[in-house]
C-alpha cells in the first residue's frame, strides 16, 4: 500500500493499522468501483480510489469511538453504498467485536450490493431493504445517520420509531451549524460535538438523549 494511503489511514488514531483491515478496505473499494460502472453506488465525481478513501472511508471510520461497543446491534439509517455501516462492520470484524450492524436501504440494487460486500468480506451485518419510517418499536445500541435525511426528520424518526437506543450519531456538513441550532429550538439534546477529520467545515454530533420541547 502506498505511503499516501497509509498516511490517510494513520489520521484515525483508534484504527488498528493491520494488513487485514487494509485488505478489506481494498476489496470494498474495488467492488464499489466495479459496481459503479453499472449503477450509481457513489457519485461519479467521487469514484476514484483516493477520493473514496478520503471522503467516504476516513469520514466513516472516524465515528468508531462514538459507537457503543457493548450493544448487540448498531443501525445505519439509509446506508446507500455502505457508508458508514460497512466501514464500521469492517472495523468491528478486525477488532474481534461480534456486534451486528443493521443496514437499512430502500433501494433494491444498493441493498443487493451491500449483501454482496458483506458476504465477500464475511461481515456481521443484516441488510434490510425496507422503509425505516414504517417500522416501529426499534431497539439498538448506536444509530448512525450520514447523508440520509435532514436532522429534524431523523430526530422525529428516532423519537417516534425507536423504543430503545444508546446514542445517535450525525455527520454534519458545511451548513450543519445552522441546521443544528435550528433543531435545538425544538429539541433538548444531550450531546458531544467533534470536529471532522476530513473537512474544515464539517463536524460530528454524538447525542445521548433527545427530548421534544413543549
Amino acid at each position: 500500500m502506498d505511503q499516501e494511503i497509509l498516511n490517510s489511514y494513520s489520521r484515525i488514531k483508534h484504527l488498528n493499522v493491520s494488513r487485514e483491515i487494509f485488505l478489506d478496505f481494498e476489496n470494498y473499494i474495488s467492488m464499489i468501483l466495479e459496481k459503479n460502472e453499472k449503477i450509481n453506488i457513489i457519485g461519479k465525481n467521487t469514484a476514484s480510489k483516493k477520493t473514496i478513501i478520503e471522503r467516504h472511508i476516513i469520514d466513516s471510520a472516524q465515528i468508531v469511538d462514538f459507537v457503543d461497543l457493548n450493544s448487540n446491534t448498531t443501525i445505519d439509517l439509509g446506508s446507500g453504498g455502505g457508508f458508514p455501516g460497512i466501514i464500521v462492520a469492517i472495523i468491528l470484524k478486525n477488532m474481534g467485536n461480534n456486534m451486528y450492524v443493521h443496514l437499512y436501504e430502500k433501494s433494491y440494487h444498493k441493498s443487493h450490493f451491500l449483501e454482496e460486500v458483506s458476504e465477500k468480506l464475511k461481515l456481521k451485518t443484516k441488510i434490510f431493504q425496507k422503509n425505516i419510517f414504517k417500522i416501529k418499536n426499534l431497539e439498538t445500541g448506536t444509530i448512525m445517520s450520514r447523508a440520509f435525511k435532514p436532522m429534524p426528520v431523523v430526530l422525529d424518526l428516532v423519537y417516534e420509531n425507536f423504543s430503545k437506543y444508546k446514542n445517535l450519531i450525525f455527520f454534519m456538513g458545511k451548513n450543519g451549524k445552522k441546521v443544528f441550532e435550528n433543531s435545538k429550538k425544538n429539541w433538548e439534546l444531550d450531546y458531544i460535538e467533534k470536529k471532522s477529520l476530513t473537512s474544515e467545515d464539517s463536524f460530528l454530533i454524538n447525542i445521548k438523549k433527545i427530548k421534544k420541547k413543549n
